[in-house]
């Protein structure tokens, strides 16, 4: 992985002029379309006053899990901790919500705007044990990026 590169990559597609939810689309299929080991990518923001997360755009397979509790499965509990969460084998995981057989290892780091937890980027793969600090390094840059349009 190509970290710079691929950094330059993102700030180049959040830069373009267009809606916000175009400019997140186009970071999920970058991300999808780069890294090989990214089999599902995608946006979850907090849905107005309630605890739960809305999904909003992403790549990938369809989900069922267009609505997720804060504190249930990865990302409701990153909603809660506020600190990135990498889940290198799914199956080791009590509290995970299968999006699919296909998932072996998922990874989310939360997005910050003026030091609120307002959602986060979800990453799933395919693939077991795949998350290396690259991977945590390139999406917290992304989650500041994308907090810069948001």
């Amino acid at each position: 992985m190509k970290i710079d590169i691929l950094k330059s990559k993102v700030e180049k597609a959040l830069s373009l002029n267009g809606q916000t939810m175009d400019r997140l689309q186009a970071i999920c299929d970058l991300l999808e379309r780069e890294i090989l080991h990214y089999d599902w990518v995608g946006f979850y923001f907090k849905n107005g006053d309630k605890n739960e997360l809305k999904l909003a755009q992403y790549t990938g397979e369809e989900t069922e899990h267009t609505i997720i509790p804060f504190g249930k499965g990865i990302c409701g509990q990153v909603a809660v901790s506020n600190k990135n969460f990498v889940v290198q084998d799914v199956s080791a995981q009590e509290n995970y919500i299968s999006c699919g057989w296909k998932v072996k290892s998922e990874i989310v780091i939360p997005i910050f705007v003026n030091d609120e937890n307002v959602g986060q980027i979800d990453i799933d793969s395919h693939t077991a044990n795949v998350f290396t600090a690259d991977d945590e390094e390139l999406l917290e840059f992304v989650c500041k990026k994308v907090a810069e349009i948001l």
